[in-house]
């Protein structure tokens, strides 16, 4: 990351290693999109040979080294809050829902049943990253997000949770209960949508109501 793009021989000479031995590990490394490799540029007349090959690190290498993003993310809704106050927050909440969904949003809302569109919004999550499923639960079904990318923002400003919940009420047209949160520590983010109200009723009902346990902290 220091010295790249670089040459294999550049990095051998430096951990006092042999070439070969440190063209697998970059070979590695680039199999695991962790590295990349281009023809080295050169400034005076070519000679014989090969152009020298160079590494350089992905964007999936250098997250390795951490970054400051969630940091980062907390401390503007913050400035968010502090200028705009809650409406401000509340109004960013929601478009950010909206981007999330995008224009998946009418086939989610076009599937049938609401079992259906709970389903298909799983693969909807699912593409962008949510780790998302819908399975049976009693009278219901449960919508499990293994994955947040945004946790940590959300830990600190739980509105991002609550716009997501009352979205996904809408989007499937009925009631939902939003059980657990990654943002609170729980090993996924789990939203019960039940299947037992009348068809009739769907339109009108996009209530939601306030998780128990560690979320009325």
């Amino acid at each position: 990351m220091e010295q790249g793009p670089v040459t294999a021989a550049a990095v051998a000479a430096a951990l006092r290693l042999s070439a070969p031995a440190v063209r697998r590990h970059l070979d590695a490394l680039i199999a695991d999109g962790e590295a990349e490799v281009r023809q080295a540029s050169r400034r005076g007349p070519r000679g014989r040979g090969r152009p020298a090959r160079q590494y350089l690190l992905t964007d999936a290498g250098r997250a390795r080294f951490g970054h400051g993003y969630d940091e980062l993310a907390v401390a503007a809704l913050h400035y968010l809050a502090e200028h705009g106050g809650d409406d401000a927050l509340d109004a960013f909440a929601r478009s950010r829902v909206e981007q999330l969904l995008g224009p998946s949003a009418a086939q989610v809302a076009a599937a049938g049943t609401p079992d259906e569109r709970a389903g298909e919004l799983a693969k909807v999550l699912t593409a962008r990253g949510y780790a998302a499923q819908a399975r049976e639960a009693g009278t219901g079904v449960q919508l499990c997000q293994h994955h947040c990318p945004v946790a940590h923002v959300a830990a600190a400003f739980p509105v991002l949770c609550e716009a997501e919940t009352k979205a996904f009420a809408e989007l499937l047209g009925t009631h939902v209960q939003r059980l657990a949160t990654i943002a609170r520590g729980d090993s996924a983010c789990t939203t019960h949508v039940p299947l037992d109200l009348p068809e009739a009723r769907r339109h009108s009902v996009t209530t939601t109501t306030i998780p128990t346990g560690r979320q009325s902290e």
